[in-house]
């Protein structure tokens, strides 16, 4: 009894129940939304099925020894991989709400630029973790923003703003985590708001721009690009306290709020649960994060810490765009809430970084002194 214990033990040994614990409620809050629209609809059913996927996937990757990502070779054959995914968009891809961001097979859709985040945040902590001693030397930040640069610009001209928007996050994150100066600070944010200038003039489409200038002036064309804020507010603030209850949320049933269950579910959530619910929601999330945070500390080496920080970065940006698109501080983008939102796609993906994570960790403990050393010398 005690050997199968210890075999199952072995077995288990990456995974972190708690992440885990943390997770299945915010799963159940996304579930529990979608099963309270009145008509039917797939998508509790199909949401269902892709959490169990993913569930699979979790646990399969927390059994793999993650220390071959660590190659150069490795990380430059996925990143090329997925950068032609995202290229072949343009020629093979879906057509949805104005943006080739999908490859439609048949009754599965997919979208590479989620797994994409991945890449680049593997990319960018490999880069990080042998040269953050010499993060003020201006060509390494150069160098790592040519990395985030190649998809950014292939997810922006899909176009798919959001998607671009969360690449750049996570570059300018691990930036700062890595150490960079006020004075290059400065200079990226100088960078930044040249490169807006050309792209408001040059690149933006229309619908972008009404979305950036709903963004300062909420209710300047409430019948048109201001709708869709206009009626999300409605449904947040009309949860009040504690909510109007599970299936009598009006703006939803109504079909006043739309696209309720991908980019404003919080919205549909917060009317039904209202603040209290919210404030549930969001300390899970602040959970979540936390444990993240936690297990990229215990990594064997700087590449296993910068990956952990870069996928919280990646879990926080899509969690503060989404809620502040859905209380009207934000342009809506089209970034989902995690782990919340309905689509295979995403939640996939964010089950794979987990994975990779508790992949890691695994091999927290068994990792030789000599690692770290290496990890600074650059061997």
């Amino acid at each position: 009894m005690s050997e199968s214990k210890n075999f199952i033990g072995r077995i288990f040994a990456g995974v972190d129940w708690l992440l885990v614990v943390f997770i299945i409620p915010v799963l159940c809050f996304g579930l529990v939304t979608m099963k309270s629209f009145t008509e039917e609809t797939p998508f509790f059913s199909h949401q269902l099925v892709w959490i169990i996927i993913s569930f699979i996937v979790l646990f399969t990757f927390s059994f793999i020894d993650f220390r071959f990502l660590k190659r150069t070779d490795v990380l430059v054959i996925l990143f090329s991989v997925f950068s032609l995914l995202l290229l072949l968009l343009f020629f093979a891809g879906h057509t949805s709400n104005g943006a080739k961001s999908w490859f439609s097979l048949g009754g599965f859709s997919f979208q590479p630029s989620d797994m994409m985040k991945l890449v680049v945040i593997l990319m960018l902590a490999k880069y990080f973790s042998r040269r953050h001693v010499e993060i003020e030397n201006f060509k390494h930040i150069f160098i790592s923003g040519i990395y985030a640069l190649i998809p950014f610009l292939l997810v922006f001209l899909q176009p798919d703003f959001g998607s671009a928007i969360i690449i750049f996050i996570i570059w300018f994150g691990m930036i700062l985590v890595s150490g960079i100066s006020r004075k290059h600070l400065l200079f990226v944010f100088g960078i930044g708001v040249i490169t807006f200038g050309v792209l408001w003039g040059f690149v933006f489409h229309t619908y972008q721009r009404e979305r950036i200038i709903n963004f300062v002036q909420p209710l300047s064309n409430l019948h048109g690009s201001g709708y869709n804020v206009y009626q999300s507010t409605i449904a947040v603030g009309s949860g009040q306290l504690l909510g109007k209850g599970v299936g009598f949320g009006t703006q939803s049933r109504l079909k006043f709020l739309p696209e309720y269950q991908t980019d404003f579910i919080f919205a549909a959530f917060a009317e039904e649960w209202g603040f209290v619910g919210v404030a549930i929601l969001l300390l899970l999330f602040g959970l979540i994060i936390w444990r993240i945070l936690h297990i990229s500390l215990l990594g064997s080496t700087n590449f296993e810490m910068l990956y952990g920080v870069g996928l919280a970065i990646y879990i926080v940006s899509h969690l503060i765009i989404n809620i502040g698109m859905n209380i009207g501080i934000m342009p809506v983008t089209g970034i989902t809430l995690p782990f919340v939102s309905y689509g295979g796609s995403h939640i996939l993906t964010e089950f794979m970084g987990l994975g990779i994570l508790m992949g890691m960790n695994r091999y927290k403990r068994v990792a030789h002194r000599d690692d770290m050393r290496n990890e600074f010398l650059g061997i």
